[in-house]
């Protein structure tokens, strides 16, 4: 057999897009019939639905870390023979891709109004273009095994039909509704939002406290504000008094003694001519400020259900962009909602009604795409009546149908169905979903419908509008799971011969792998409308990982200045590192802290890997492999070790233990097979005859292979480069490809007890050999002498001699010699056990060994190395015994303290 070359440098660049290419043109990421493969479970196919990135811009990491953990899985189940799908897309997100084109527009002095609806959306339709093609070229460079032929984009025709047919048919079961409610607003994008689309941040901010007059009543010495008279007034704290122009109400708590002889009774509201009421209200905490709350119902959730209660008229004071409109005095009409603020409180000090203000942080509501501060705002918007959906995916948890990675966000997910509130579902935008609402200006009637209509049908008249307003983003993506695989047509059609039948052989889904911080707004409402809409949950498995951070634990942000780029760093580090590096770090329920440092883990490894099978190939030169090999003491304890660690990946895949996974794969390549067992098989490949040397090297490409097929997953490209020059018994296996190999499947038959604890005892002693030669500077190629006496007794397993560990230590004593670098190996019975002269003694569990390190070590250094170091010794012990005889220590030092020296004493002793 000839040598095989690998480059001696390790390259992935040089092979890593042609893998790829040759992935996709073998038809290796397409799902195939089920191979009834040991472990798997067959026809049963595993599937999950890509997390569809938005078709604004280039991946971050943290797209980098998902699609890295959905990568291992989906190779993972692919090679234990089930048919495996991973589907691919993108979402159109509404507000981010919007804004993106405006602001183009903007650096060319225009605006999206100045194109017109039809044309402003031709022209994001050129941005999803070309940021789409970015998208899937940063897929295939990171490695993503994903069908490309069933790529799906959220406003594509088959999904669109399909968001249409679910607002139709939520219409049609009364779950659908539109009025004028109070909603989350952002003046910058000009839309509406949900509550799970704005971030609250801990900001800065001012408390104020100003007087709201008590109309009509007198007392005495406390002066009315701008009347010139006395009265009585009632002190109410607020943060934003630019407010107080749509109060139409002040709360008080029932049971408040303070405020009972007002409620009922009115007060001037300040920088106005109008009165408000005041109210009793159980909403009110009366420890809190001053225990009178301002009610401002189109401005405040809390205050709209107040308003709602004691039937208060609703006041807004606000334009779509955020300016005070007429319902406000004159004089504060236009002025943006800062201004409005310094010009109300410099009203109200002229005016005697400001009191004082305070300091404070408080949270505030931003919007989670232009991060502009919310306002409450009311408007006429769609909502979805969200408990009866919510009652089901309750219902489905609580059966067992679902199961979360980590278990701890199942109460997250409670929690938010408990609680939830109807969905606001149109924006204000015009990229996006179409609400299919249309209104006739003849009849004033509106209808909801599945196809376009020109005709009203209730008067037949043809003025008839579309409803402006789009669907948001959400919407399409709580249908992702099914709408992907042709529902609503391929449900229409199961069982009919011929036609397309994803929906029913994919649906549901197997697993959903996502990040937590949209547990809420995605995964719960991709589960109510799976059970809605399918009658299904959509998935079963719901991984749930934490966030990408970097080292002090922040976010990863542009505005930081700390995001990391994953292609940037597969350019650098390759796509196995950046893959293997996620894994590795991600554990259950942890963020994960990293930077660009991080990577080497997973580039090191790889190079670790390149390595050793470019070794092994290299040293293939004229050996014959051996039909049914006779295994070694050594091989029989890597195919254990090897066995042992295909069991643990596996349940850490099953049960998305990522980290687990990469770091058993991790201790057994580097350590078992590249430290012990490869430079084990050195000495057969050294002493052995011809007939060994092709016996060993037989073994060593076998499992070099497997290891390979164990390691794919996690590292996807160098294993298949490896495996694909491996020369194998019989034949190259017709050319096969790795990714299509079996996994390796656990085998009680493999596990060796007795070998594994005679090379746990073989190992220790050569690693105590091995550190004792390096504190006493004794250079690799001095080889020294050793006694061994090995313990009685069959704790460490029966050698193959059955003479316990000295049988083992016997039959191994060449492997011992050359991993040791011992000339002379004496392995005695242990009787007289007396130390010999001149020799340094081991203790470990199961031998003693004793180093006649006379013989090989400078021994006037080494008196003089260990004087200094004894006297180092003796100088602590002393310096603990002084301290502790210190009574002043003893009485005055808290008693962990004394306890921890006293400990240290000890263990010196």
């Amino acid at each position: 057999m000839q040598a095989v070359e690998l480059e001696k440098a390790f390259a992935p660049k040089s092979f890593e897009d042609r893998i790829y290419v040759r992935w996709l043109e073998s038809g290796a990421f397409k799902p195939k019939s089920g191979v009834q493969r040991e472990g798997g479970s067959g026809s049963a196919p595993y599937v999950i639905v890509i997390p569809p990135p938005n078709v604004t811009g280039v991946l971050h990491l943290g797209h980098g870390l998902v699609v890295s953990l959905i990568d291992i899985v989906i190779r993972f189940h692919r090679m234990r023979g089930e048919p495996t799908l991973w589907v691919p897309g993108t979402d159109h997100a509404g507000i981010a891709t919007q804004h993106v084109v405006e602001k183009r527009l903007q650096a060319r002095g225009l605006t999206r109004h100045d194109l017109g609806r039809e044309r402003f959306v031709e022209a994001v339709w050129e941005v999803k273009e070309e940021h789409h093609a970015v998208i899937s070229r940063q897929l295939a460079r990171m490695g993503a095994s994903v069908d490309w032929s069933r790529e799906r984009f959220t406003m594509d025709e088959g999904l669109s039909g399909a968001v249409r047919d679910v607002f139709v048919t939520l219409y049609e079961r009364d779950l659908l509704y539109k009025g004028n409610y109070l909603v989350n607003w952002c003046s910058s994008c000009g839309t509406a939002l949900s509550d799970d689309e704005v971030e609250h941040e801990e900001v800065g901010g001012k408390m104020y406290r100003l007087r709201y007059p008590v109309a009509g009543v007198l007392t005495e010495g406390s002066a009315v504000p701008g009347s010139g008279g006395t009265g009585r007034f009632v002190e109410i704290a607020t943060t934003r008094p630019e407010t107080l122009l749509g109060d139409t109400a002040v709360a008080v708590h029932p049971e408040d003694g303070r405020y009972r002889d007002l409620v009922g009774k009115e007060l001037c509201l300040p920088l106005t001519d109008r009165r408000i009421p005041v109210v009793a209200d159980a909403y009110v905490d009366r420890e809190f400020g001053t225990g009178a709350v301002k009610i401002t119902p189109a401005h405040d959730p809390n205050d709209w259900e107040v308003a709602k209660r004691h039937d208060l008229p609703v006041i807004s004071i606000l334009t779509p962009q955020g300016r005070l409109n007429d319902a406000a005095p004159e004089k504060y009409r236009g002025l943006t909602v800062v201004e409005a603020r310094e010009r109300v409180l410099a009203d109200l000090k002229d005016g005697g009604f400001y009191i004082r203000e305070e300091d404070i942080t408080h949270a505030v509501g931003h919007c989670y795409r232009c991060h502009t501060v919310i306002e409450p705002f009311l408007s006429q918007q769609w909502f979805v009546r969200m408990k009866p959906l919510a009652e089901k995916a309750l219902a489905a948890w609580r059966g067992g149908e679902l199961i979360f990675y980590p278990r701890k966000w199942e109460h997250t997910y409670r929690h938010w169905l408990v609680n939830i509130r109807d969905w606001c579902i149109s924006r204000q935008l015009w990229w996006g979903h179409r609400i299919p609402a249309w209104y006739c200006s003849g009849c004033g009637k509106m209808t909801v419908s599945r196809e376009d209509i020109t005709v009203c049908p209730h008067c037949g008249s043809t003025g008839v509008e579309q409803d402006p307003d789009v669907l948001d983003t959400w919407f399409s993506s709580w249908l992702w799971p099914f709408s992907t695989l042709g529902w609503p047509e391929a449900a229409d059609k199961r069982g009919i011969p011929g036609a397309p039948n994803d929906f029913e052989t994919y649906y549901p889904t197997t697993a959903l792998v996502t990040a937590y911080d949209i547990i809420f707004f995605w995964v719960s409402r991709m589960i109510m409308a799976g059970l809605e809409f399918t009658g299904k949950v959509p998935f079963r498995d719901i991984y749930i990982h934490g966030l990408v951070r970097d080292k002090q634990g922040r976010k990863m942000s542009k505005s930081l200045g700390n995001g990391l780029d994953p292609l940037e760093l597969v350019d650098e580090y390759g796509a196995d590192a950046l893959k293997f590096t996620m894994a590795f770090l991600c554990a259950q329920g942890q963020d994960i802290l990293i930077d660009k440092e991080s990577f080497k883990l997973g580039s090191k490894f790889a190079n670790k890997i390149w390595n050793a099978a470019r070794y092994i190939l290299m040293n293939l030169e004229g050996r014959n492999l051996t039909p049914d090999p006779v295994l070694l003491p050594v091989d029989r304890w890597i195919y254990s070790r090897l066995n042992g660690a295909a069991g643990i990946m596996t349940e850490a895949f099953l049960s998305y233990r990522f980290n687990d996974a990469a770091q058993t794969a991790y201790e057994y390549f580097w350590n078992d097979f590249c430290d012990w067992y490869v430079e084990a098989t050195k000495l057969s490949m050294r002493e052995g005859h011809e007939g060994e040397k092709d016996r060993a090297a037989t073994v060593l490409l076998d499992v070099l292979a497997e290891s390979l097929r164990l390691l794919h997953p996690l590292l996807p490209f160098i294993t298949e480069e490896i495996y694909g020059k491996l020369p194998f018994r019989g034949g190259n296996s017709a050319g096969e490809l790795l990714i299509n190999a079996p996994y390796p499947v656990y085998r009680e038959d493999r596990d060796d007890p007795p070998v594994e604890a005679g090379f746990t005892l073989l190992r220790a002693l050569v690693r105590m050999v091995r550190t004792l030669r390096s504190e006493c500077t004794i250079p690799p190629e001095k080889k020294i002498r050793v006694l061994v006496w090995p313990g009685r007794g069959g704790d460490t397993g029966q050698g193959p001699e059955g003479e316990g560990a000295g049988g083992f230590l016997r039959a191994n004593q060449g492997l011992i010699r050359l991993l040791a670098g011992i000339g002379d190996l004496e392995i005695g019975d242990g009787g007289g056990r007396s130390r010999p002269q001149g020799a340094i003694g081991l203790a470990g569990t199961g031998f003693e060994a004793f180093v006649y390190i006379a013989e090989a070590a400078d021994m006037a250094f080494l008196k003089q190395k260990f004087s200094r170091e004894l006297e180092k010794d003796c100088k602590f012990i002393t310096g603990l015994e002084a301290k502790l005889a210190n009574e002043n220590f003893i009485r005055n030092a808290p008693p962990e303290l004394v306890a921890g020296e006293k400990q240290k004493l000890q263990d010196a002793l």
